[in-house]
């Protein structure tokens, strides 16, 4: 069963999001906290789903952390925001793929799908 994390400070999109992965057959958890991702030292996710606007956090400051360690740069990342102009920054951080808030779950579940199958 692949692991799939999603950090995000909104807890309607975590449980929403959460809610239809679990129904897919993936294995979900969940982060409110950035400092959590860059915390993770065991139990890696297989793909990681991340806000670019966290509460105290800028995604793409972690995403571009999480590329540069070594047991962390192999994991796709799916970067997600409210803000469609900053996409480009979204990939400039490293980030393996961008999606639109709001965005429609079947476009979620093909990028998620595409990716670990890359994997």
């Amino acid at each position: 069963m692949k692991k799939i994390m999603i950090a995000d400070d909104d807890p309607g999109i975590v449980d929403a999001v959460e809610i239809m992965l679990d129904f897919e057959g993936y294995e979900v958890s969940s982060t409110v906290n950035g400092a959590t991702l860059l915390d993770m030292q065991t139990e890696f996710p297989d793909l990681l789903l991340l806000d670019i606007w966290m509460s105290g956090f800028d995604g793409r400051d972690i995403c571009r952390k999480l590329k540069q360690k070594k047991n962390t740069k192999g994991i796709p990342i799916i970067m997600i925001s409210a803000s469609r102009d900053i996409e480009r920054s979204a990939y400039e951080a490293g980030a393996d793929d961008f999606l639109a808030k709001p965005f429609e779950i079947t476009d979620l579940l093909g990028k998620i799908k595409k990716h670990l199958k890359e994997n």
